[in-house]
């Protein structure tokens, strides 16, 4: 079997020769490079992968530059091959995190691989590697490149916009003290755009971004930020929306958050008089709430937000 170092350098050598060769020749030698290094990564079928060549490949990779140039090349290789398959299940190495964490415009590469469609999948598997990682994650959650996953969630192919909302999940929820410091300088910013997909025309993205809100809001480690959002008459509003909503899954979820408004027992001024305002209205809407079979606390929960509401 080919050395650690041979295998790698065959590897970029048939990477930099892509732009000199045409046709399917040239894409089969990378291929077939790449399969003798998941040969060497899969060990002989039984003991597994060997720790120690695993870590060489890792730093051989990171010394010859090829990660980059695996990045780069991803929309040329039309199998599409992801790090799934790459590291076959291993974690990436400290090398490779360094690596990466020095070459962070791979990370945005990666990123708007997911306007591709073929590439798509595959970039999502390869960025939630990467994002397990804190200081990963937190390059992207400032970097323009989260931006785009608010679009990304809107796509109309459902498999890549669930995709897209489950990298965007785990930006959100992977790492709770880089997602509170994110969150602190970046509310406004945040949440706008985050309202835009709450009220999306799109009804998976409206159901997926409420559900994901109502979790989100209600995690210990983000009563800060809840404190702080139900403070505002337009996120109230946003709510009031989504209780009209035709989809009973839609309501439910928008109740959750709902609740929390009217519960606040130190809710402002200008919420009070949101509600008052529109009490006779969300009483009705409160009552039409779609029984919840099985679910008595949230039965109990509607019954107490109605007795909040009449007290007004």
């Amino acid at each position: 079997m080919a050395s650690t170092a041979g295998v790698v350098l065959s590897i970029k050598d048939s990477f930099l020769a892509l732009p000199t060769k045409t046709g399917d020749r040239a894409l089969e030698e990378v291929e077939k490079d790449i399969s003798s290094l998941r040969q060497v990564l899969s060990g002989d079928g039984e003991a597994g992968a060997n720790q120690e060549q695993v870590l060489q490949i890792a730093l051989e990779i990171c010394k010859e530059g090829v990660l980059s140039l695996f990045v780069q090349n991803l929309p040329s290789l039309g199998w599409g091959m992801g790090w799934s398959e790459y590291y076959s299940g291993t974690e990436l190495a400290s090398s490779e995190l360094q690596y990466i964490a020095d070459h962070v415009e791979l990370l945005d590469f990666l990123v708007v691989c997911y306007k591709k469609s073929d590439l798509a999948l595959n970039c999502g598997i390869m960025v939630r590697e990467c994002i397990k990682h804190p200081t990963l994650a937190k390059y992207i959650l400032e970097s323009n490149s989260f931006e785009l996953f608010f679009e990304y969630v809107e796509l109309p192919n459902f498999d890549i916009a669930s995709d897209a909302l489950y990298t965007f999940k785990d930006l959100l929820t992977k790492h709770e003290s880089v997602v509170s410091v994110y969150l602190s300088s970046h509310y406004e910013q945040f949440f706008e755009r985050y309202t835009r997909i709450l009220t999306s025309a799109n009804y998976v993205t409206r159901r997926q971004s409420v559900k994901f809100l109502s979790e989100f809001l209600l995690e210990p480690s983000n009563s800060k930020i809840m404190k702080r959002y139900i403070q505002e008459v337009r996120f109230l509003n946003i709510m009031i929306g989504l209780l009209k909503d035709s989809s009973k899954n839609i309501k439910i979820c928008a109740f959750h958050v709902f609740k929390v408004f009217v519960a606040n027992p130190n809710k402002p001024p200008g919420i009070i008089e949101a509600l008052r305002d529109n009490r006779k209205e969300l009483l009705k809407l409160l009552h039409d709430l779609p029984a919840s079979k099985g679910e008595d606390e949230l039965d109990e929960e509607r019954d107490l937000i109605i007795q909040r509401i009449e007290k007004l």
